[in-house]
C-alpha cells in the first residue's frame, strides 16, 4: 500500500527546490540536493513528483501563482492606466526585493526548455488582463504603437534593474522605484 502524501512534504521539496536551484542554477541541481535540503528521502521526492521535470513545472506554476496573487489581487481595474500599472510595478518591484532567491529561480525557469507548453499557458493565463490592457491601450493612442510583449518585457527589464539597485542601495528604494517606474512610464506613453 502507498505512504499517503502529506502536503507539508510536498511544500519542503519545493521550498528545497527554491534554496538549492538559486544557489546552484537549475542544470546544476540533483533531485539529491533538494530531499537532503528538505530533510526527506530522496525516494519521497519521486513519490511526489514523478521526474525531475514534474518538480520543475510544478516549481514554475507555484511561483507564477504567488506572482499572480501578489500583482493581481487588489489590481485597480478602475484606475487610469498609469494608476494600475504603477500598482503592478510597485508590487512586482516589492515582490522581487522581498523574495530574491524566488526571483533568480523564477528568471532560470522562465528560460528553461524543463517548463512544458501547459506550464507556461496556465503560468501566463492570470496575467492576460494585463496584457488585454497594454493592448486595448495602445489601440486607444494612450501608449506608443510597440508590440504589446515588447512593452511588457521592457517594464520586466527595467524592475529588475531597479531591484537590483534597491539590494545595491535600500535607502534609496523609494526614489529607485519611483524613478525606475518614470523610465518606462515616459518610454511607452504617448505624451
Amino acid at each position: 500500500m502507498a505512504r499517503p502524501r502529506s502536503e507539508e512534504k510536498r511544500a519542503a521539496l519545493l521550498d528545497a527546490a527554491i534554496q538549492v536551484i538559486a544557489e546552484r542554477g537549475l542544470s546544476a541541481t540533483p533531485t539529491s540536493a533538494i530531499s537532503a535540503v528538505a530533510g526527506v528521502a530522496e525516494g519521497s521526492l519521486f513519490t511526489y513528483f514523478k521526474t525531475k521535470d514534474e518538480l520543475v513545472n510544478a516549481l514554475y506554476l507555484g511561483l507564477k501563482a504567488e506572482m499572480a496573487e501578489v500583482l493581481m489581487t487588489n489590481f485597480p481595474h478602475k484606475a487610469e492606466v498609469r494608476r494600475q500599472f504603477q500598482y503592478v510595478w510597485d508590487n512586482y518591484v516589492a515582490w522581487g526585493v522581498a523574495n530574491q532567491q524566488k526571483k533568480r529561480v523564477m528568471d532560470q525557469l522562465t528560460y528553461s526548455a524543463q517548463i512544458t507548453p501547459e506550464s507556461r499557458e496556465a503560468g501566463a493565463a492570470p496575467f492576460v488582463e494585463i496584457l488585454q490592457i497594454l493592448q486595448q491601450n495602445v489601440d486607444d493612442k494612450i501608449l506608443r504603437n510597440y508590440p504589446v510583449a515588447f512593452i511588457a518585457a521592457s517594464m520586466n527589464s527595467l524592475a529588475e534593474m531597479t531591484m537590483d539597485f534597491i539590494l545595491q542601495d535600500p535607502k534609496g528604494a523609494a526614489r529607485y522605484r519611483k524613478s525606475g517606474f518614470e523610465v518606462w512610464w515616459n518610454g511607452v506613453a504617448n505624451m
